[in-house]
């Protein structure tokens, strides 16, 4: 019996099978907690740090079980939005049109997990919808920036209408949602804007408090840095350089600056 039990026991080990195949215990958790957070090769710097940050990105703040309530134009009309009345310290970041597809933004997403909110025209994208489908892979939320990008004010009813819920039907039928957010093409809208994004299912259109154009922060009403609340348009597809993911790292630095972190949009509106 004994031989026939050494026998048995040599073939294992010759074929492997009594070598665990889980890679956790191979490498020991400590092991594996420092893949996870140092990124796939599991060498060199911590991964805020292979970004260009000289710290880690705070996490946001647990969200308000009731959103703050914004101000209307009136009965059933959405709330047009510049920024968030909080006293959390967060901003909230926003891309539009999908001109841009700068691959690495994608990692960029991912590894840091930015909660970002990125707003698509149809006519901008075109076949690129797939790049954006990543993207919400790793954590972004997608929204409606209209189906051809005209500015809405001004426009009748029908027109309006027809761009803003067209778009939202692309979009279900690309990602399989309905967007609740509108960002007006050129931050442009009128009475009929409100009304026909209410009529389209949509809770809010947003603008934005500040603005990143190349490398700068352009700031509108309520002074010229950074406060809990603001949300930031940065501006994608009209530059060569930097990178959208270069024009994101700078932002990040500026945010930590003023001791705030990035929230999600949509869990305040």
């Amino acid at each position: 019996m004994a031989p026939v039990l050494a026998l048995v026991l040599a073939l294992s080990l010759l074929t492997g099978c009594a070598q665990s195949v889980d890679p956790i215990e191979r490498l020991g958790r400590k092991a594996a907690q420092r893949v996870g957070s140092r990124g796939p090769s599991g060498a060199g710097k911590p991964v805020y740090r292979r970004w260009g940050l000289a710290a880690p990105l705070p996490p946001a703040p647990k969200p308000p079980a009731r959103p703050p309530a914004a101000r209307t134009a009136g009965p059933g009309l959405p709330p047009a939005v510049r920024r968030v009345r909080t006293t959390d310290k967060v901003v909230f970041l926003t891309y539009d049109d999908g001109a841009e597809r700068d691959p690495r933004f994608v990692d960029l997403v991912r590894e840091l997990r930015l909660p970002v909110s990125t707003f698509l025209t149809d006519r901008v994208v075109g076949p690129g919808y797939g790049d954006f489908a990543r993207l919400q892979s790793v954590g972004a939320s997608v929204q409606n920036h209209t189906l051809d990008h005209q500015a809405l004010r001004g426009l009748p009813y029908a027109g309006q209408r027809a761009e803003i819920c067209g778009q939202q039907e692309k979009l279900r039928s690309r990602f399989g949602l309905r967007p609740r957010l509108l960002r007006p093409p050129y931050g442009t809208y009128d009475p009929m804007t409100l009304r026909a994004a209410a009529d389209c299912g949509l809770s809010a259109v947003v603008l934005w408090r500040v603005s990143m154009e190349s490398d700068e922060l352009i700031f509108g009403e309520g002074g010229n840095r950074l406060r809990p609340g603001d949300i930031v348009s940065v501006a994608s597809g009209e530059w060569a350089a930097p990178t959208l993911r270069e024009r994101t790292v700078r932002l990040l630095r500026e945010i930590q600056r003023r001791g705030l972190t990035v929230g999600r949009l949509e869990d305040y509106l």
